[in-house]
């Protein structure tokens, strides 16, 4: 398995806390009859190779929006969300892997031979993670399944139309690390709306641009040339924060009142970790675990 580096204490800290609900669902889905009626499903939409090591990957490097080089925290190895899952016991009945790397993918198919009990149940699928995943929701038969979904992107790869493709399936619990920090904090400049490009990716990943509004107050100010109107921002990370529990309140049963916020070493936010529940029947008990889980 080739090493995929990415991640310091905050990496430890999210992937302990989702296999945490990933133990006590499978648990649940096991040993109540009625659940195992379900073909139970665990989705990693930004799978990897399994591992979290990766310091040559193109868009990571290539981007302002991830100063990944130069980041003392994104070089220790660990294992990623595929395999944590694959540990887990009881299992699931079924893993999709999602990879739009070809090499990744690759290696992912490994995981097979490292984990033969589990073999039969893997499917890995090449492609990009929003269409994919968006058409698995479209497809399965949602009266005979229910899923975890774990979104970990390393940005803002995720579209809101994908998230609400998750919700309507009224079948699936999510988990999604929200790059709240690392990149959505970034694109809201201080002074004046983004640039069109980055305005148009903040829209993307909130599903709407009311953003403008929460995020940024107009002001008129006296200058040589007359009255001149400015927009500036006024958003903190827990307005942000607020925001976006609101929109995956809009389209999710229920949300976990209490997300995790992950800082790097020099306490700088970085990430967001959510859960949201689908299911009405199942929420509440979903939630409830998620939230204590969640507690710092």
């Amino acid at each position: 398995m080739s090493e995929h580096v990415f991640g310091g204490e905050w990496t430890r800290e999210k992937l302990e806390r989702v296999s945490k609900y990933l133990q006590a669902y499978t648990t649940i889905f096991h040993a109540n009859e009625r659940a195992r009626y379900f073909t139970t499903y665990f989705v990693d939409a930004f799978a990897g190779t399994g591992d979290r090591m990766d310091s040559n990957i193109p868009e990571l490097t290539s981007t302002p929006l991830l100063d990944v080089e130069s980041d003392p925290e994104f070089i220790e190895l660990q294992k990623g969300s595929s395999k944590i899952a694959l540990e887990v016991e009881p299992g699931f009945d079924r893993y999709l892997f999602i990879e739009h790397s070809k090499k990744r993918v690759a290696e992912l198919e490994k995981l097979k031979a490292l984990y033969p009990g589990r073999a039969t149940s893997v499917l890995i699928k090449h492609g990009d993670a929003n269409t994919v995943l968006t058409n698995w929701c479209v497809q399965t038969n949602w009266q005979r399944h229910r899923a975890v979904v774990f979104l970990d992107p390393y940005g803002m790869q995720v579209n809101w139309s994908t998230i609400e493709a998750i919700a309507a399936t009224k079948a699936i619990d999510l988990w999604m690390l929200f790059p709240i920090g690392q990149a959505v904090n970034r694109l809201l400049i201080n002074r004046k709306l983004p640039p069109e490009g980055w305005a148009n990716a903040l829209t993307r990943t909130f599903g709407e641009d009311t953003w403008r509004q929460r995020f940024y107050k107009k002001s008129v100010q006296q200058s040589l040339f007359g009255e001149e109107e400015h927009e500036t921002k006024v958003a903190d990370f827990a307005d942000i924060q607020a925001y976006f529990l609101e929109r995956l309140g809009s389209v999710f049963e229920s949300v976990a009142k209490n997300p995790l916020l992950l800082c790097n070493s020099r306490g700088t936010p970085i990430y967001l970790l959510c859960f949201a529940a689908g299911n009405e029947k199942g929420a509440p008990t979903a939630v409830r675990m998620a939230q204590d889980i969640l507690r710092p």
